[in-house]
């Protein structure tokens, strides 16, 4: 993969106040935010404070319109189908409750599903009788389109599930298969984007989803605290909507009866930081001018020079797996825990995070680990960045071999 062109990366880097103090490699936490970001948050807080907070959002309502544009073009789709939310988990929860599930529903889903994903699909099988049924990998990883064809045919799917990144790998599912299989079965699919938008283009046409919930604070650069939602034209056109839709998603018409809003708004709550929304907006469009490719090619080629260099070390092991291979990469180092070296890294000024069991015990358990670290470079960081990185596990190798 060819390099970014170095003046581009040095305006990305400038326009990075963090890059002048870290060399940050968690951007599947949360990225550093460009200062067009940061400047439109703190514009708002100031005029919040200057002229109230419902003044302020009356001042600000073309520009708070126009994040809603700029989010759809992020995902090939029109702003009437996109909602604002608290986060990923929100959005995907908002998806969640606007099916009536009963007891013999299926939620199918994958062995390498979020966390928080998986929780709820439990309390969904608890509080509903709802069956969850977890489709099988691929030999190499990932879950096998084949299999979910095959399950869908045989059982009483309600709906198909899926993150289209996890947390704990750098696995990209095949997302668009399974969006096919699910559009010939007539299966409603909701995808887990949180850790795929900014690092992957996105059309959710070719994804044939009817939802998707992303974050901002991820490969996004945007804020923390704030997210958003795709409601696909099928999925409003069936009438759905949240199982708590407030007088934001809904007007109160009668005593007896309200009417949701024709729009994906209707998943939207009334209360909103319009602070982290502008700057949710502004970080969609500092990608779009990066451009979402570029910023997949440089982010892609810098994890692949991490997989390299972690090759061969004594005693590293990649954890990751599947056919494509993004930007995340998760690593253990034999004799040594995973937050121990996350504090070794951080008082070198290098940013990662520690990934657990808990958080992907079907992959986890499979490969026998209990925890290791993740590392996530994105397009602004350079590979001096990676090197410095790579230099630091090799000593901590090195160290941890001669004891």
């Amino acid at each position: 993969m060819t390099r970014p062109d170095p003046a581009r990366l040095e305006r990305w880097r400038d326009e990075t106040p963090g890059c002048r103090v870290r060399n940050h490699l968690n951007n599947a936490g949360a990225a550093l935010m460009p200062a067009p970001v940061l400047a439109a948050i703190q514009e708002h807080l100031r005029l919040e404070a200057e002229i109230g907070g419902y003044e302020a959002e009356a001042a600000r309502m073309e520009a708070l319109d126009q994040g809603y544009e700029d989010l759809a073009a992020l995902l090939g789709t029109r702003a009437r189908n996109i909602a604002v939310v608290a986060n990923a988990t929100a959005g995907f929860v908002q998806a969640l409750s606007a099916f009536d599930f009963a007891p013999g529903d299926v939620i199918l889903t994958s062995r390498c599903d979020y966390t928080s994903n998986q929780i709820q699909y439990l309390a969904l099988r608890q509080r509903t009788g709802v069956e969850i049924v977890h489709a099988p990998d691929l030999p190499e990883g990932g879950i096998d389109p084949q299999a979910v064809r095959e399950i869908l045919r045989s059982r009483r799917c309600r709906l198909v599930a899926l993150s289209w990144v996890p947390t704990n790998s750098g696995l990209v599912q095949e997302v668009e298969a399974v969006g096919e299989v699910c559009e010939t079965a007539g299966v409603p699919y909701l995808v887990d984007a949180c850790q795929a938008v900014g690092q992957i283009p996105i059309a959710v046409e070719r994804l044939r989803c009817d939802y998707l919930s992303a974050t901002a604070r991820k490969f996004l650069r945007g804020p923390r605290g704030i997210g958003l939602l795709y409601a696909s034209d099928r999925a409003l056109a069936r009438g759905d909507y949240p199982l708590y839709v407030d007088m934001r998603g809904a007007r109160w018409v009668a005593p007896g009866a309200f009417e949701v809003l024709p729009t994906a708004r209707r998943f939207e709550d009334w209360e909103f930081p319009h602070a982290l929304v502008l700057g949710q907006g502004a970080a969609a469009r500092y990608a779009l001018e990066v451009g979402i490719a570029t910023a997949q090619a440089a982010a892609w080629r810098l994890a692949a020079r991490l997989r390299e260099g972690l090759a061969g070390m004594p005693g590293v092991r990649v954890l990751d797996r599947g056919r494509t291979r993004c930007a995340l990469v998760t690593l253990t180092l034999a004799g040594v825990e995973a937050d121990r070296l996350v504090r070794e890294l951080a008082a070198r000024r290098i940013n990662v995070v520690a990934t657990r069991r808990e958080f992907a015990i079907y992959d986890f358990d499979e490969k026998g680990v209990r925890d290791g670290i993740r590392v996530s470079p994105h397009y602004y960081n350079s590979d001096a960045e990676i090197d410095e990185f790579l230099a630091c596990i090799r000593s901590f190798a090195d160290a941890s071999g001669s004891r």
